[in-house]
């Protein structure tokens, strides 16, 4: 209906699967590593969870499109099925004619067929979609079709896709078996805040929008809090938006057009966090004028009564009236400054907590004072000034990331992190702590505790901390890297893994560069074998009670 009016050739946020609107953010590219290693790892299960509308059936296709020549293909995508219906199902989709129509005979054909192709040189994947739906014994079905193997992989690999529930099902204890066999897993989170700008401005480029901006770049955060980074939300939202504008006849989206549209497309859910603050913030001031204008109106026949002076009450009635309006002009405006402030901050902080608003009014450090304070955590003095360089004199390696708060609490460090004050540059305050639901800061003025929905909306996803690693350790060690730190790795990796001490002096290859890789998808890292910081923190997490945490509480 809106494609004429912009000047589109096709909608651009439709939640068809069309691959000319691919997206592919980090996320979406470290998913697709993981399944693709996940087919050349030797077998077993590897599994991909998301929410809703994340774009699990996205990478999937990706998958689909960039699987080797060499490997063959059985796609399910309604697992709600019997045992029996499954086998039925993986049969037909290899293409495989079973003697009969027993359990038996459809495991008896698969186990015929994965000889023959792995004598002719051929992997065999199965994909299955929604697997949250799967029954108990559907998966230990699948289990079993996992055992054949030979002296070197199995020769079935399954990718079991589906909502985060999946995550919940294989921890049960009668399927502890299969989650043993799962050699990769990632969860897909939602699109950051940034990642949703882009992934906007493409789908409307694909659609022909050009240089013309439909939402301006002022509203893109919100977009963000309303649609909570999840892609489906994003196109729903996004094109009842682009249908407001269209009626209105207006060029762009604005502010209120993308309240509206989220009242409509989100009907039934509760308000956004922000949304939820300035409504109760709101309502509780406007209670108290109520109560004050009927205080008021109560207590002036009692003071001038006709029996005391002599008047009728009646002209008091005026006075009153006037003093209930004045309390509900002053309601009004409290209730504006609110609603203002609240665009910026929500109210939402658990009781004993700092709320957003105060977030940020006590605490900005200069990096300097960071590094020092965050130095400090690690009992090493730094001249102001110094920072990193002295750091790594003591053996204090500085690293520089980007990420959400969980990628924070996996480094399990406390940090600089760099908080976002309405539209001026972000600044700086260390983050010592994070428990379930709060986080402690340290600023200028000492430390508060913040909700973690507080921080998140503040956050700009960019943070320094330290590491201390061997002093032979490089900043990366890859494919073929010999040396100390080499074989420091070699000897960690063995130990996670159960072996014998491996020997040393030799190039990273082979048996501990699979260990690593399997490390690294394990963590949710980028299963490249190549060991930097990130890897080291995790390898080196263990034991190392002499440094500081962020898991622990206030003052470690």
């Amino acid at each position: 209906m809106y494609t004429q009016y912009f000047n589109l050739r096709q909608q651009p946020f439709s939640i068809a699967p069309d691959p000319r609107y691919l997206f592919m953010s980090e996320r979406h590219r470290e998913a697709l590593a993981h399944l693709l290693y996940g087919v050349g790892s030797g077998g077993g299960f590897v599994l991909l969870t998301g929410e809703i509308g994340a774009g699990k059936t996205t990478v999937c296709r990706c998958f689909i499109e960039q699987i080797p020549a060499d490997c063959r293909l059985a796609y399910i995508f309604n697992p709600k099925l019997t045992v029996e219906e499954l086998l039925q199902s993986v049969c037909d989709e290899f293409g495989v004619a079973p003697e009969g129509a027993s359990v038996k005979s459809y495991v008896d054909a698969v186990n015929s067929y994965l000889l023959e192709s792995h004598a002719a040189g051929l992997n065999n994947v199965l994909v299955i979609d929604e697997a949250q739906n799967l029954s108990a014994d559907v998966l230990e079905q699948l289990r079993l079709l996992t055992n054949l193997e030979t002296s070197e992989r199995k020769l079935l690999q399954i990718i079991l896709i589906g909502q985060p529930e999946l995550r919940q099902m294989l921890a049960r204890p009668e399927l502890e078996q299969l989650a043993q066999r799962v050699i990769a897993r990632y969860h897909l989170g939602p699109l950051s805040e940034a990642e949703v700008g882009s992934y906007i401005r493409h789908r409307l480029a694909v659609a022909g929008a050009g240089a013309v901006e439909l939402f301006p770049r002022g509203l893109l955060r919100r977009i963000h809090q309303l649609s909570k980074g999840v892609p489906r939300r994003i196109n729903l939202l996004c094109d009842r938006a682009l249908l407001g504008a269209y009626v209105e006849n207006r060029a762009q989206v604005n502010a209120v057009i993308l309240r509206r549209a989220a009242q409509e497309v989100f009907a039934g859910e509760s308000a956004p966090v922000g949304a939820r603050a300035w409504r109760v913030a709101a309502a509780g001031v406007l209670a108290g004028a109520a109560l004050t204008a009927a205080a008021a109106w109560q207590l002036m026949p009692s003071v001038r009564s006709p029996s005391a002076t002599g008047h009728a009450a009646a002209p008091q009635a005026p006075a009153a009236a006037q003093a209930a309006s004045r309390a509900s002009q002053a309601a009004g405006r409290v209730t504006q400054a609110a609603a203002a402030s609240s665009a910026s901050a929500a109210a939402t902080a658990p009781q004993g907590a700092a709320s957003p608003a105060t977030l940020v009014a006590p605490s900005w450090l200069t990096m300097d004072a960071a590094l020092g304070q965050l130095a400090a955590k690690w009992e090493v003095a730094l001249s102001e000034g110094e920072g990193c360089a002295e750091a790594s004199r003591h053996n204090l390696r500085c690293m520089q990331g980007k990420g959400g708060l969980e990628e924070i609490r996996n480094l399990d460090r406390p940090a600089i992190i760099k908080l976002r004050d309405g539209d001026s540059l972000p600044r700086n305050v260390l983050l010592t702590a994070i428990d379930g639901k709060s986080a402690t800061l340290v600023g200028a003025r000492g430390s508060e505790t913040v909700s973690l929905d507080a921080l998140d909306a503040r956050f700009d996803g960019t943070f320094t901390t330290f590491w201390r690693a061997p002093r032979s350790w490089r900043e990366e060690v890859s494919e073929g890297d010999k040396g100390p730190d080499v074989d420091w790795l070699a000897r960690r990796l063995a130990q996670i893994n159960g072996v014998k001490k491996p020997r040393e002096n030799l190039p990273l290859a082979g048996e501990t560069l699979r260990y690593l890789r399997e490390f690294q998808l394990a963590q949710g890292l980028k299963a490249d074998g190549v060991a930097g910081p990130r890897t080291f923190i995790r390898l080196s997490q263990p034991g190392r009670e002499t440094e500081p945490h962020l898991l622990a509480k206030a003052g470690n």
